[in-house]
């Protein structure tokens, strides 16, 4: 498998590695965007006692719930369009998948992968009926980002880099796609973007950069948000995020940690483009938080505990109201909380 997979895989799924054989090195976290809209709830997945499994928050920290309780690992989520639906990769002892299901819980779909190849890491396209997500086929070594219609219909290959892809996310006009690339070389994992079919590709960052496997478009296109040193690969190394446009250009860090103590894991965008939501950890703690798009008003969503939220996605509330994760029930209070942080 690739080198990029020993890392990012086996900390999550001990059968998987079993499986395919796989060696563990700490997980930096992981590919989507965030589309226009109002502030719905945040997803993200933790290690439990029956493995990963995903949960939804609200923006104010209130309603922690576990959405899944699936058998083996259910990591990666991201959330539809329009905030009802979320996918995600589901890994067993047997395979990796892509699975759907509504924002709470509930009519979960795995969409059966094609024999030979592990699926995952999968992002809506910005029209809600299309996923993008990585397949890996280990008797070729294929390791690229794929398409596909939301019922695992319509496949088609994308492309890939020097030596393999993850985190495929399309950009807010449906136009381009992110990703994150590697040359085959431990921590050689650069962020890239290529045409929505996998031509024009541009590399933005060196590979030396060490990417994680977890970046996300700002809502108006303009800006990709991304994690450097996310394996901290040299001692005193920290995580720390940054954000550069899709040409290349305006590279920006929000955060400048030090030291390997205290590290920054991005998540995404908030749908209405005024945050930014991520993983901090700090001396082996762990919380939710979000800041302004200039690394400044930095606030905790959950704050720093035992409890560790990994690739975070922040999804956009839905129009009905009731008891959802998005629904109307929670504005007000939310809407005070972001009124109070301008």
């Amino acid at each position: 498998m690739p080198a990029h997979h020993h890392r990012r895989r086996t900390a999550l799924v001990p059968a998987l590695t079993a499986v395919a054989g796989l060696v563990a090195l700490a997980l930096a976290g992981s590919a989507h965007a965030t589309y226009p809209g109002h502030n719905g709830p945040i997803a993200f997945y933790s290690d439990t006692d029956a493995g990963a499994q995903i949960f939804t928050v609200r923006p104010n920290g209130h309603h922690l719930r576990q959405i899944t309780h699936v058998a083996g690992d259910a990591v990666r989520p991201d959330w539809s369009p329009n905030g009802r639906r979320i996918a995600f990769e589901l890994d067993t002892a047997d395979t990796g998948s892509v699975a759907i299901m509504n924002a709470d819980g509930s009519d979960l779909v795995v969409l059966p992968p094609v024999p030979g190849g592990f699926e995952g890491d999968p992002s809506f396209t910005p029209d809600g009926t299309r996923i993008v997500f990585e397949r890996f086929v280990p008797d070729t070594n294929d390791d690229a980002i794929w398409r596909m219609k939301v019922d695992g219909s319509d496949r088609h290959r994308i492309g890939s880099g020097p030596a393999g892809a993850t985190d495929p996310n399309v950009s807010p006009d449906g136009r381009a796609l992110s990703f994150v690339s590697f040359n085959g070389v431990d921590f050689g994992q650069a962020l890239a973007v290529s045409g929505i079919d996998g031509s024009r590709q541009l590399r933005l960052t060196p590979f030396s950069f060490d990417v994680g496997a977890k970046q996300d478009w700002a809502p108006d296109g303009r800006h990709v948000a991304f994690t450097r040193d996310a394996d901290r690969p040299n001692p005193g190394d920290s995580a720390n995020i940054a954000t550069i446009r899709p040409d290349g250009t305006d590279l920006r860090f929000l955060t400048h940690y030090q030291g390997g103590e205290v590290n920054g894991f991005v998540g995404s965008y908030s749908p209405d483009g005024r945050w930014i939501t991520f993983r901090l950890e700090d001396h082996g703690q762990f919380g939710l938080y979000k800041m302004h798009l200039d690394g400044t008003h930095l606030r905790p969503i959950l704050g720093l505990s035992d409890f560790a939220p990994r690739f975070i996605d922040w999804g956009a509330r839905t129009r009905h109201g009731g008891d959802e994760p998005g629904g109307s029930d929670e504005d007000n209070g939310d809407r005070q909380d972001d009124e109070s942080d301008r």
